[in-house]
């Protein structure tokens, strides 16, 4: 090993879920909606200026901040605005944590949270689920901690944790930042954006990926303090000043003059999700109660590995993340009912031994 290897940061990186290059499959591993944006976002983009493609956009993403902060109630200099809530979470872990004590994040949940904390050398401790995968607030009050963040409801399990607990909690660690990563708020878990007014060290992080059909605009967005706002600028403008596009911009903007048509995609999401929930248990399936656009399930019989490869086979993807405590259970994300109704029809199938005939008792 030369001697430049060996000063080189090494780290695990996030693994992302597979983009097949096939468009003949059917995609349930990614949590990407199943509908496409509204029609103004298109017609956005179309009426844009190529022309001023040759000028930096607003550093700031003023239009978009004061679209965002308007839909909250709230003023722009409370809004943060990234590329992806993975972006928008980068900066918030480079801006809040550091040790000597560890930032605290289930044992079980997004992944990048240990990836990002690698990356930036912050001490961490992964705090167990309870046997039901379930956060427990008094896991996270009076105990050493540079930070705290959670998914809510949380990934990849789909489990919602109640406002009241959330508020325990960051009532609690007023001395720390405490970050709710809400990604899949949507689809039925309950906003901390409420609680910002009475807590200076709550930081609520969103994107427009999930339930606003935008993954491919790379948009997040954090709510917050206007202090914790001007950190995360002030470390933003440190790395990288022009971050979101202008195409973005302007294609954001569309999307929140539209939350009539993406509330009604929700709907639909979140109706499909419940008959799946239906027609998963039929199979024999157990999951926890899911409150996002996905439902992470395990079969009592038929091995996760086993039912992923043979789904893959049939063009139909879903996530198997063989990970400690969920190394049995498959994310399956929610799609058109149609998508839906085949993907049953496959596990119909492959549970029952078809076509080979093997019976998996």
């Amino acid at each position: 090993m030369s001697g430049w290897q060996t000063r080189v940061r090494k780290v695990t990186p996030y693994v992302p879920g597979e983009q097949p290059s096939d468009t003949n499959v059917i995609k349930l591993n990614t949590n990407e909606s199943p509908y496409p944006p509204a029609p103004g976002v298109a017609e956005a983009l179309q009426g844009q200026d190529a022309g001023l493609l040759r000028l930096y956009p607003d550093p700031e993403a003023s239009q978009l901040t004061c679209a965002i902060a308007k839909r909250y109630g709230l003023s722009p200099d409370r809004v943060f605005v990234g590329v992806g809530s993975d972006d928008v979470l980068s900066i918030s872990f480079l801006t809040f944590f550091e040790g000597p004590e560890p930032l605290l994040f289930p044992d079980v949940t997004y992944s990048f949270y240990s990836v990002w904390a690698d990356v930036y050398r912050i001490p961490y401790e992964k705090v167990p689920l309870d046997e039901d995968f379930r956060i427990r607030p008094e896991d996270y009050i009076g105990r050493p901690a540079s930070g705290i963040i959670f998914a809510n409801p949380n990934a990849p399990t789909g489990i919602a944790l109640a406002l009241a607990d959330v508020e325990r909690i960051t009532a609690a660690n007023r001395d720390k930042v405490v970050i709710v990563d809400e990604a899949y708020v949507d689809f039925g878990g309950e906003s901390a954006v409420s609680l910002l007014d009475r807590y200076d060290n709550l930081l609520v992080v969103q994107t427009f990926s999930k339930s606003r059909s935008g993954a491919g605009l790379r948009i997040g967005y954090a709510m917050g303090s206007a202090e914790m706002i001007r950190c995360m600028n002030d470390i933003k403008f440190s790395i990288n000043s022009y971050t979101m596009n202008r195409p973005a911009i302007l294609a954001g903007c569309a999307v929140m003059d539209n939350e009539t048509y993406y509330a009604g995609c929700v709907r639909r999401i979140v109706e499909t999700r419940e008959r799946a929930k239906k027609e998963l248990a039929a199979l024999g399936f157990v999951f926890p109660d899911a409150k996002t656009n996905f439902i992470l399930a395990r079969h009592e019989k038929m091995p996760a590995k086993e039912i992923f490869t043979r789904l893959r086979e049939k063009k139909i993807f879903v996530r198997y993340f063989g990970s400690k405590r969920i190394e049995e259970y498959l994310r399956i994300t929610i799609g058109t009912d149609a998508e839906m109704d085949a993907l049953f029809a496959a596990l119909r199938e492959i549970l029952s031994g078809a076509p080979d005939g093997e019976k998996h008792d």
